[in-house]
C-alpha cells in the first residue's frame, strides 16, 4: 500500500488526507493544533463569525429607518442618536472559539471516517532519501518522544503565522494580532488596526460595526491595494462615511502599552493613541526547523515553498499545499493544491492548478469578490478585455433592500466575448460571484450570460445586465 504522510491540518492537509485514502494510499496526519488549521482555528471561519455578527449590526444601523422599522426603548428623546443595538463581545467571542472546535471537531471525524490516522504532533522531514524513494518523517510529540514514519510521498502544508515588527511586539492584551482577538471580553474602546491589506481591513469594519472607534492605518495610498480599485475607492468610501478614521501613507514604526492604553508611533513622528491595537502586517510561511533544505526543497526568498502547477516541490516525492506555498492564501487554494498532490501521485487524472479561474472574497461591508483577470491585469496590457460597471444603485432589489453602495464590473475578450474576469461590490458578494466564476471557468461568453433567466427583482440581475451592455457594445463595434 502506497504510504503519505501529510505535515499540517488545514484545509490543504485535510482535504489531501481525504484524497488520499479514498484512493486507497494509508494516510497519516500530522498535526499539532487541530484539523482544520489557522483556516478553521484562528483565522477564517472564527473571523467569519465574528464578522456575521458585524454584519447585522451595520444592516440594522444602516438601513433600519430607511426601511421604516421603529425600535421602542425607553432611551431619553435627547440620547436618541446613541446605538439602539449592542453587543457582548465575549458572549461574541466564545461562540466564535466553539464553533471554531466544533468545524476542527467535525473534519477530524470526517479525516479518520475516511482511513487517515491523525497523530498529534509537530513533523520535519529527515533530509535523507531511500534508495527505493521513500522518506523519512521525524514526529516530535508534546512530551518530547519522537515516532519515525516511513512515506512513499510527504505533503508539506504547514500553513503560516502572524508576521511582527520587531518594536511592536503583541501582548495578547492591549496589543494584538489577528489569533489574539477572540480572547477579549470586552469590546475595543478606541483601536488602532496597524495594516489595510484583507486582514486589516476585515477587522477593521467589523469592529467599527460592533461599537469600537476605528483607526486604520495604511502604508499605501488607499486600503486594500491589491484590490480592483474601483473596489477599494467605495470600501474606503464607505469607511469614512460611517466615522473610520483611515490614515494613508502612515507607516507604523511602533507600538508600545501606556498604562491602559497604546501608542503607536509613525514613520513620520506622528503619535496616535487607542485602548487596544490590532496588528494586520502579513503572515510568515511556517517552514523553519522543519528539514526541508537539506531535504532539497526548494524555497523562495521569502521562506515561502517553490511548487509547480501539480503542487510539486524541488525534491521528489515531496509535495506542498496552502499558505506556506505563498500561491494564494485562500483556504479554497489550499485545499484544491492538496487534492491536485494526491491525484498527481497517486495517478489519477489532474487539471493543474489555474489560478485564472479563482474566485476570491473580501468579508467587509459591503463585501468585495473577485475572479480571473482583474483591472490591473487590463491596465499593465497583460490581456486585451473589454469592460463595463454597472453601479447597483440601478437595481431595483438594492433600492428596496436600502442598498447606496456597490457595482457589478465584468471583463470580456473584444473579438469573441469571452469573459475573462469580473468584479463584485456588494452585500454577499461571495454569493454573487459565483455564475462570473462559472462563465470564466468554461470560457461563457457574455451573450450566454445575458440570455440567461434571472429572477426579478433580484441583485444578481445585475450581472446579467452587464452581460447584455457588453454584448450590444461588441454588437456596435462589429457593426
Amino acid at each position: 500500500m502506497t504510504r503519505i504522510v501529510i505535515i499540517g491540518g488545514g484545509p490543504g492537509g485535510y482535504e489531501a488526507a481525504l484524497v488520499g485514502a479514498q484512493l486507497g494510499a494509508e494516510v497519516t496526519v500530522v498535526d499539532t493544533d487541530g484539523l482544520g488549521g489557522a483556516s478553521v482555528l484562528t483565522d477564517c471561519v472564527p473571523s467569519k463569525t465574528l464578522i456575521a455578527t458585524a454584519e447585522v449590526m451595520t444592516t440594522f444601523d444602516s438601513s433600519h429607518e430607511e426601511l421604516g422599522i421603529i425600535v421602542a426603548d425607553d432611551t431619553p428623546h435627547l440620547e436618541q442618536a446613541a446605538r439602539i443595538v449592542g453587543v457582548d463581545l465575549g458572549k461574541v467571542n466564545r461562540r466564535v472559539k466553539r464553533l471554531a472546535l466544533a468545524q476542527s471537531h467535525d473534519i477530524t471525524a470526517s479525516v479518520t471516517r475516511a482511513g487517515a490516522r491523525v497523530l498529534r504532533g509537530r513533523g520535519r522531514l529527515d533530509g535523507r532519501q531511500a534508495m527505493d524513494g521513500s522518506r523519512q518523517v521525524i514526529v516530535t510529540a508534546a512530551d518530547g518522544s519522537e515516532e519515525t514514519l516511513t512515506a512513499d510521498a510527504v505533503l508539506v502544508a504547514t500553513g503560516g503565522h502572524p508576521r511582527e515588527i520587531p518594536d511592536a511586539l503583541p501582548d495578547g492584551e492591549r496589543i494584538l494580532n489577528w489569533t489574539q482577538v477572540y480572547d477579549l471580553d470586552e469590546l475595543p474602546e478606541e483601536l488602532i488596526v496597524v495594516g489595510s491589506g484583507v486582514t486589516g481591513a476585515e477587522f477593521a469594519g467589523a469592529y467599527q460595526a460592533l461599537g469600537s472607534r476605528v483607526t486604520l492605518v495604511s502604508s499605501r495610498d488607499r486600503v486594500l491595494p491589491g484590490e480592483d480599485p474601483d473596489a477599494a475607492a467605495v470600501l474606503e468610501d464607505v469607511f469614512r462615511r460611517r466615522g473610520m478614521n483611515v490614515m494613508a501613507r502612515s507607516r507604523a514604526q511602533s507600538a508600545k502599552r501606556v498604562g491602559d492604553r497604546v501608542e503607536v508611533t509613525l514613520a513620520d513622528g506622528r503619535v496616535i493613541s487607542g485602548t487596544h491595537c490590532l496588528m494586520a502586517v502579513g503572515a510568515i510561511p511556517n517552514t523553519a526547523g522543519m528539514g526541508l533544505e537539506e531535504a532539497g526543497v526548494r524555497l523562495r526568498d521569502s521562506g515561502h515553498i517553490w511548487t509547480d502547477k501539480v503542487s510539486r516541490t524541488s525534491a521528489p516525492g515531496v509535495y506542498a499545499a496552502g499558505d506556506v506555498t505563498g500561491v494564494f492564501a485562500l483556504a479554497s487554494v489550499a485545499a484544491m493544491q492538496g487534492r491536485i498532490a494526491m491525484y498527481h501521485f497517486l495517478g489519477d487524472a489532474v487539471t493543474p492548478l489555474n489560478l485564472k479561474t479563482v474566485s476570491s472574497n473580501v468579508f467587509t461591508d459591503p463585501e468585495i469578490a473577485t475572479v480571473g483577470y482583474t483591472q490591473a491585469d487590463v491596465d499593465a496590457g497583460k490581456i486585451d478585455a473589454r469592460c463595463v460597471k454597472l453601479p447597483l444603485l440601478r437595481n431595483p432589489r438594492a433600492k428596496m433592500q436600502g442598498i447606496r453602495d456597490g457595482f457589478v464590473k465584468i471583463f470580456c475578450r473584444p473579438g469573441t466575448g469571452i469573459v475573462v474576469g469580473g468584479c463584485v461590490v456588494a452585500p454577499r458578494a461571495s454569493e454573487l460571484i459565483h455564475p462570473i466564476s462559472i462563465a470564466v471557468d468554461n470560457n461563457l461568453t457574455v451573450e450566454q450570460i445575458a440570455n440567461a433567466f434571472t429572477v426579478y427583482p433580484s441583485l444578481s440581475g445585475s450581472i446579467a445586465e452587464v452581460a447584455r451592455q457588453l454584448h450590444t457594445r461588441k454588437a456596435s463595434a462589429e457593426a
